[in-house]
């Protein structure tokens, strides 16, 4: 029965099989945040390479690739379309073009990998191997050119459970991508005899592996929230989710209210001992204003810390008035208990359109954020130390989705801090797909991580990657969780980065091209 189908989507042709490439690429986002239906990716990927059985020339497999792509990409990113909704009235009609341009453009990178592993290889096992090793590298090309944009990665599809993400401690979440691509393709082989069939059991076992693997590896370092039982002298961390809807966080007539909101819950909890020292965190640009500019308004944030307890806010920063060139910065301010600025930190990697205007002088359209001046850059990550506190590396929004590029290497923080407002998009997967992301830098590097979300998800994790506390996405509150430390370890790997990525991708690829005969084929070539 699946040779009898496999063979029909092979001889499908025209726009019955553009039409099944596009609906399979869309199906496995399936696989992904938030819905982790992990079947879905050896389903779509079984029809992607069944039907390339059929392809007989370049274009054929181009147009493969591209359509694969754009359906995944189209479906995995629809949710982008909602920062456009805000204000409706000046970005409504680039809703399309973006969704579009998003899907159709980032679909290159399936392209050549569909395209590369259909041309270097000529039966189904070696292709499958191929595509799982190209697809991840072309995530690692889509995670570094043009600024980058490393979201929805295979990898991902594992933030269904903190096990299987254990493996991004030594390989990264590129080369977890690679492993994950395998899982996704080998069951296709189950075609090919008997050898398929072993091959398709191969990728099967790879969940079973990798399950198994990670939780071994969680049990022999204990309970994910054992030192919280044991410890008082740990700082609390109280993070505030103020879920003010985006449409009404800039309106002038609702800032003291907005402002009062973030006051009231960011008091010290009644069962809390007053000695205890916290550290309050606000999302992204919870203080709509300068901050350096209102001591009011610093005095009435002060007042609602005690002695040693510091509130970490996101905020515009700028330049005084008085001076020259004016820039704003979409910063991290830390205030401690009188009113005053001991740290700040501005956010490196800024989102185009978003937050500024690639080739202004060519594209004149205004940014999505608030105010007309495009943010300057900050000079890359940085770990802030407070007296008597662990030390962090703050994140702003997207920056934590970049692997590697999360803390500085000269001074290392003692946890990750990411700061965000997903309120752009809603009650979407956006949010829940930005979470897993951020939950893998606890891995890779080794450090617990604390996420403050404007309207959620907020959460925390130790430095497995292993929940110790939640706020729901569009939900209110506070979350209260001593600060995880006592597990922080330096990975392989922090210590290698992409080294193993880079080393199973050649052997993937110099295996296959070996098994399949490419070598002599090139060398009677020539």
């Amino acid at each position: 029965m699946i040779d009898r189908l496999a063979v029909r989507l092979a001889n499908l042709t025209g726009w019955r099989r553009r039409f099944l490439w596009l609906v399979s690429g869309a199906v496995a986002v399936l696989a992904l945040p938030p819905f982790f239906f992990l079947p879905a990716l050896p389903i779509a990927f079984a029809v992607l390479l069944w039907s390339l059985d059929g392809v007989k020339c370049n274009k054929g497999a181009l147009s493969a690739g591209w359509w694969f792509g754009t359906g995944h990409f189209a479906a995995g990113f629809y949710w982008v379309s909602h920062a456009f909704l805000v204000e409706p009235e000046i970005y409504g009609w680039m809703i399309p073009f973006v969704l579009l341009g998003l899907g159709g453009g980032l679909a290159i990178f399936p392209m050549v990998a569909v395209w590369a592993s259909w041309w270097l290889t000529r039966e189904i096992i070696g292709r499958a191997v191929m595509l799982a090793a190209l697809w991840a590298v072309g995530e690692f090309l889509r995670g570094h050119l043009m600024t980058g944009f490393p979201w929805n990665l295979l990898a991902h599809v594992w933030a269904v459970d903190p096990a299987p993400m254990q493996f991004a401690s030594i390989i990264g979440v590129y080369g977890l991508s690679v492993i994950t691509g395998l899982f996704a393709t080998l069951p296709a082989t189950f075609v090919a005899g008997r050898a398929g069939r072993l091959t398709a059991f191969a990728g099967i076992m790879i969940a079973v592996l990798l399950w198994g693997g990670g939780a071994l590896r969680l049990a022999l370092v204990g309970p994910a929230d054992a030192e919280a039982a044991v410890s008082e002298d740990l700082p609390v961390v109280q993070v505030v989710q103020p879920n003010i809807p985006q449409r009404e966080k800039w309106v002038p007539e609702l800032q003291d209210q907005h402002f009062a909101k973030l006051l009231r819950l960011s008091r010290r909890p009644a069962d809390m001992a007053p000695a205890r020292r916290r550290i309050v965190i606000w999302p992204e640009t919870a203080a709509t204003f300068f901050v350096e500019a209102q001591p009011v308004r610093r005095l009435q944030m002060a007042s609602v810390l005690g002695p040693g307890d510091i509130l970490v806010t996101g905020a515009p920063r700028t330049y005084p008035r008085d001076t020259d060139e004016f820039k704003v910065w979409n910063a991290v301010q830390v205030l401690d208990s009188t009113g005053e600025i001991v740290a700040s930190f501005d956010k490196f990697h800024l989102v185009p359109f978003g937050e500024y205007v690639p080739f202004r002088n060519w594209i004149p359209i205004p940014k999505l954020t608030a105010g007309r001046t495009d943010f300057s850059f900050g000079p890359g990550p940085q770990t802030l130390d407070i007296a008597g506190l662990p030390s962090f590396s703050p994140l702003i929004c997207y920056e934590v989705i970049f692997p590697g590029a999360v803390i500085d290497d000269a001074n290392q923080p003692d946890w990750l801090l990411n700061v965000t407002n997903d309120g752009w998009f809603g009650k979407s997967a956006g949010p829940y797909q930005h979470l897993a992301a951020a939950r893998f830098r606890s891995v890779e590097e080794g450090r617990p991580m604390v996420r403050a979300a404007y309207t959620g998800v907020s959460a925390m994790y130790d430095a497995y990657g292993r929940e110790l506390a939640t706020l729901p996405l569009s939900g209110e509150g506070v979350m209260v969780h001593p600060l995880s430390g006592v597990y922080n370890h330096t990975t392989v790997y922090y210590l290698w980065r992409d080294i193993l990525f880079y080393g199973i991708v050649t052997f993937l690829a110099v295996l296959v091209l070996g098994y399949s005969g490419f070598f002599k084929s090139l060398k009677a070539a020539v």
